[in-house]
């Protein structure tokens, strides 16, 4: 007897379908809208630091910090970063701080 196995048509999620479930839990919403603010933060300084041609060690020297928090700050691995600390930054690339809602 011939016996054939059927597969079962299984559906896999896409990355934001996974994404748009997660996103109904409202600790983890909260989560990840603050994960985004410190990614968009980090790759802001990334963006303007290497745009004025500084290192990490050389952004640390002149916001009085060292090269290591400036890398934590890149790479979004603080969690508290200070309004003070955005300002020195602004002001050793010769910008504003401009903080807003929308």
């Amino acid at each position: 007897m011939n016996k054939k196995k059927k597969i079962k048509d299984h559906h896999v999620l896409t990355h934001d379908e996974v994404l748009k479930e997660k996103l109904k839990d409202p600790e983890y919403r909260k989560y990840y809208r603050m994960e985004g603010i410190k990614l968009n933060i980090g790759y802001a300084i990334v963006c303007l630091r290497e745009k004025l041609g500084l290192t990490q060690a050389q952004l640390a020297r002149k916001i009085g910090s060292t090269q290591s928090f400036v890398a934590r700050l890149e790479c979004s691995n603080t969690e508290n970063c200070e309004i003070k600390t955005l300002d020195k930054i602004a002001r050793a690339f010769g910008k504003d701080l401009v903080i807003g809602f929308r």
